[in-house]
């Protein structure tokens, strides 16, 4: 069994109950969505409240962190703390169990029988069944159909296609594609990962994730990202070991076979 340090039990349980009141939740929100803060008066007015109940709940966001508090004159300016957008969603994966309390550089516990190597001509065949499988589960990608030998390798960044091989077979794959052609976005990759069926449980996907993000730190990729599926949760927690952190949820962001489905959209900073 695993525990979480009491005092990092103590420091989210304290953000989580900061919001733990519809009214403040109602503030926070009209805050954030503001542009530039808004005053007591205002959130009083708003949300049909009075500016002494506005203030109490302003206190224990503050108190929180969630939001910043400063005078303007007579009055006082309530304005969001944007580092909240990201330490929420991070607390939340860290009490779930699918994130550390510190972001590490890489999976450090790879099983010593995996190998992990440049992709070669000679492995299209096993990619494209590997892809294949983790298409299957139904919470992998949102693809339907493997896409041609031809297309990935358009695809994907020379250099940065691996596949792991365990006992002289590829059992694995990841790889890094542009996230945009424009020459201000060349040091942010898309990243993907897929174990073939027999090997998942193993270490294969440390072993490739470690691969995958010291090499993106050793040939200047500033920010690897990518969106996992909220129920794969083995990959959620798989990303979080290579250091990537929790961006936010894209809400029902596209359909696979006429479903709805929400997506988590992770990225890792060069260390």
């Amino acid at each position: 069994m695993t525990t979480l340090p009491a005092d990092d039990a103590a420091e989210y349980a304290d953000c989580f109950a900061a919001l733990a009141d519809p009214t403040r939740v109602r503030l926070l929100h009209a805050v954030a969505t503001s542009n530039g803060g808004l005053t007591v008066g205002e959130l009083a007015d708003g949300l049909g409240i009075g500016q002494s109940t506005a203030s109490h709940h302003v206190r224990k966001l503050a108190a929180a962190r969630f939001v910043y508090v400063e005078k303007a004159g007579t009055s006082t300016r309530v304005t969001v703390n944007e580092a909240c957008c990201t330490g929420l969603p991070h607390m939340a994966d860290v009490v779930m169990g699918v994130a550390g309390a510190v972001r590490p550089c890489c999976p450090d516990d790879v099983p010593a029988d995996v190998a992990v190597r440049a992709l070669t001509d000679d492995d299209w065949p096993a990619v494209r069944r590997i892809y294949r499988e983790g298409i299957d589960t139904g919470i992998a990608t949102f693809e339907t159909s493997v896409p041609s030998s031809s297309g990935l390798a358009a695809r994907w960044l020379p250099g940065h296609r691996w596949v792991a091989e365990v006992g002289g077979d590829v059992v694995g794959w990841t790889a890094v594609a542009p996230a945009s052609g424009r020459d201000c976005y060349r040091g942010v990759g898309e990243t993907s990962v897929y174990v073939a069926s027999e090997a998942r449980g193993r270490g294969v996907g440390k072993a490739l994730l470690r691969r995958q993000v010291t090499a993106a730190d050793a040939a200047g990729i500033w920010t690897l990202q990518t969106s996992v599926f909220t129920e794969n949760r083995a990959s959620l927690s798989l990303h979080h070991q290579a250091g990537y952190r929790t961006v936010g949820v894209r809400e029902r962001i596209a359909q696979r076979d006429g479903a709805w489905h929400d997506t988590v959209l992770l990225e890792r900073r060069a260390s």
